[in-house]
């Protein structure tokens, strides 16, 4: 079994294109194009030097000492909290950006939570000076302040959803609105690995430099290209999707995928997809998704506006539905006592989306010479006002 797309977009049952005919020329114009366009020589040239000199990779991949004593096992991140703009976001709106261009597109359009995609966004527009509009849910915007004023700082225009739950899923429809009445001109760069195919996979194939990276540094470090799992928080899932990649086919290698429980898997406020959710479509793919009896989408709760989305990517519906990933969920509480910890024994204040996935120390053990690779997605500033209100700092 394969546990990537396979040329329908497919991860199983999961993926695919459920989209209204009005978008079919868009999403039809990349599908057919993606992968032809990726893998030319000047594509890949453009796409590493700018990951190289405006991203700053390769990201390094830091043996967290203190961590590691800690908990009794050998931690390494993977720190894309060190990429430009403070998270992992960057690497595919790089590749989007050279992709939109190469199609000939002269306006971008982008969904965000937390605000870190938006404001990765906004930056490759600036750099390319592309008119780029964002959307965001109101509720985000009180939330992530700080983002949304980076994301004005760099010419972007920010919308607000203020439909719905007014967050991520609401800010994902605004978009797809938009991309339907500006079908020739716009290109929707999706942040996460989720949407109609190609995106889900064009999105990982963009983020699995993360995984590429990882094989070299570690052989480097313990001359082994194989850790013994890797550990991602997941919402949509790119960050999980971009160090699982080169390892999804190889079952030596344990996949772990850290959700939000929010305030626990059964309050009724949790984001918990695997634990909750049922196959339904969201965003133009078939995948996971909360939802009531009847198929409404039920609104999603994480005290992390990144991981705050009712649904997941399909590659992730499968890695759960096939058991090829384990997936474990942490609540709020959890996540916001691991992300002291790890400030504290590290010197590293994660964003909290990461937080969730470091919490997972003290609810599974590992053994004692184990190599667990964990991608720290992105750093805390975003979220310093959390944190502050949290702790009473």
């Amino acid at each position: 079994m394969s546990y990537h797309a396979d040329e329908r977009g497919y991860y199983g049952e999961f993926g695919g294109a459920y989209i209204p005919e009005m978008l079919y020329p868009n999403c039809e114009e990349l599908r057919q194009n993606y992968i032809q366009i990726m893998e030319t020589e000047e594509f890949q040239k453009e796409f590493h030097q700018l990951l190289k000199d405006y991203v700053g990779r390769p990201s390094p991949l830091y043996f967290a000492e203190r961590l590691s004593e800690k908990h009794q096992t050998k931690i390494y991140l993977k720190r894309e909290d060190l990429c430009h703009t403070g998270a992992h976001k960057v690497n595919n709106t790089i590749g989007q950006i050279l992709m939109a261009k190469k199609l000939g597109k002269n306006r971008i359009i982008a969904e965000t939570g937390a605000g870190q995609h938006g404001v990765a966004t906004a930056t490759v527009c600036a750099l390319m000076g592309i008119e780029c509009v964002v959307y965001m849910g109101e509720i985000d915007i009180a939330r992530q302040a700080p983002n949304v004023a980076r994301m004005k700082m760099l010419g972007a225009e920010v919308r607000a959803a203020k439909s719905g739950s007014r967050t991520l899923k609401d800010a994902t429809n605004e978009a797809i609105r938009d991309w339907i009445n500006n079908p020739v001109d716009t290109h929707y760069i999706i942040g996460s690995v989720v949407g109609p195919h190609p995106y889900p996979d064009m999105v990982a194939r963009f983020q699995s430099v993360i995984s590429e990276e990882v094989k070299w540094q570690l052989l480097e470090k313990e001359g082994r290209e194989n850790p013994d799992y890797v550990v991602a928080c997941v919402g949509g899932g790119s960050n999980a999707a971009g160090i699982y990649y080169h390892y999804l086919d190889n079952p030596k290698v344990g996949i772990i995928a850290v959700e939000a429980a929010g305030k626990g898997v059964n309050s009724g406020e949790s984001a918990a997809t695997s634990a909750l959710g049922k196959v339904g479509i969201i965003h133009g793919s078939k995948t996971l998704l909360m939802q009531t009896d009847d198929g409404q989408i039920t609104e999603p709760y994480s005290i992390s506006a990144g991981l705050d989305y009712p649904g997941v990517g399909p590659m992730h519906a499968h890695l759960f539905k096939s058991g090829r990933g384990e997936f474990i969920s942490i609540t709020d509480d959890e996540a916001m006592t691991a992300g002291l910890e790890m400030s504290q024994l590290e010197g590293i204040i994660p964003a909290i989306e990461t937080s969730h996935a470091f919490a997972i120390f003290d609810y599974k053990k590992f053994e004692k010479d184990a190599i667990v690779v964990v991608n720290l997605s992105g750093r805390g500033d975003k979220d310093l006002d959390t944190y502050i209100r949290y702790f009473k700092l």
